[in-house]
């Protein structure tokens, strides 16, 4: 029986904890907060689909060797970070390494000139009742077996609820012609709200646009986990809030903010998903030795996607190792989940 306040029920509870079960025991180390961030909902919808399987057919989910790449990168990533992605200590105050003299590096000066793109950007206001639609390719490495094995390159669309909530559903995700609800996390049970895991437009535009103050409210809010540099989660933060629809004044802000953060640089070789070169701005994970850069087109400085990958030999692969990357295809507003943009996005 599904409660019909929670949505939740006995049997997919107990799924859920299977698959838990089932799955090794991740190792003592964390993940980027920018790839949990991106692939954590791919999990729980992949679940939610399983649950719809007719009676007598196999639920592939607790065969955890025949879990597809993208699941299974979803599950380690999940595992290994529980307590980043579940409530983790949340700081009291932001840091003052931010607050330094005015910075004239060149990654500096980059993100000044895409913050004053997004600026001048024509970017639809969206309301309460309308979805924000995304089309992107995407491609991760299975984890689950302790080495980074390569996926396959994905097609997603995502249609993303913009009511304040908190919400049960929350959106609708295609993912390679199949089709499947966006449901809250399963420690939800009042609803997801908007804020950082759900940014909804209205929740960009409560945001601060004076840089310093947006940025020591992203240090302030940002989940703390045990060893993780506060810098890097930051920076994957403002990350994983990028490529959706906001507010010019918002998107500028959050760049300027970025390139406040101590370690930030430029990346000449970044490329996206399917290989389109661009601007690139990345930081370095050194305890974990991972990179994460963002890509932006180097004629009008929109957003392309991102990649992250190893920078030195670990257990999970060899310096280089592509670990996950999205190239973002259409960004759109449409009035229904599973609606069609009326015109085409950007390619």
């Amino acid at each position: 029986m599904t409660d019909r306040t929670t949505g939740a029920s006995p049997e997919r509870d107990g799924d859920r904890e299977a698959i838990a079960r089932l799955l090794p025991v991740p190792a003592d180390r964390d993940l980027p907060r920018e790839q949990h961030l991106r692939h954590k909902e791919l999990l729980m919808h992949h679940i939610d689909r399983d649950q719809a399987i007719p009676a007598g057919r196999t639920r592939r989910l607790l065969r955890p060797a025949l879990l597809a790449p993208a699941t299974a990168l979803t599950l380690a990533c999940a595992l290994a970070a529980g307590a980043a992605l579940n409530g983790g200590d949340r700081a009291s105050s932001g840091t003052a390494s931010h607050r330094a003299a005015p910075d004239m590096r060149p990654v500096a000066a980059l993100l000044s000139r895409i913050s004053d793109a997004a600026e001048e950007r024509d970017t639809p206001t969206v309301r309460d009742d309308q979805f924000v639609y995304t089309r992107e390719k995407t491609r991760g490495a299975d984890l689950t077996s302790g080495k980074a094995v390569l996926g396959s390159l994905l097609d997603r669309e995502t249609w993303a609820a913009q009511q304040p909530g908190p919400l049960h559903r929350l959106g609708l995700i295609r993912e390679d012609g199949e089709t499947f609800p966006l449901n809250a996390e399963l420690g939800d049970t009042g609803g997801t709200p908007a804020g950082l895991d759900r940014p909804t437009y209205r929740w960009l535009s409560s945001l601060p646009t004076d840089p310093d103050e947006l940025l020591s409210y992203l240090y302030a809010k940002t989940p703390r986990t045990g060893g993780r540099e506060r810098d890097q989660a930051v920076f994957e933060q403002i990350g994983s809030l990028l490529g959706t629809m906001m507010p010019p004044r918002t998107a500028a802000a959050l760049y300027r903010a970025a390139a406040k953060i101590p370690g930030v640089s430029r990346a000449p070789r970044a490329r996206d998903a399917i290989g389109r070169r661009g601007l690139g701005i990345a930081r370095d994970d050194t305890r974990h030795g991972i990179r994460t850069e963002w890509v932006f087109d180097e004629k009008d400085f929109s957003f392309l996607g991102y990649r992250s990958y190893l920078i030195k030999d670990t257990p999970y692969g060899k310096t280089g190792t592509l670990l996950s990357s999205e190239a973002e295809l259409e960004l759109a507003v449409v009035d229904k989940a599973g609606q069609q943009p009326a015109d085409g996005g950007r390619m």
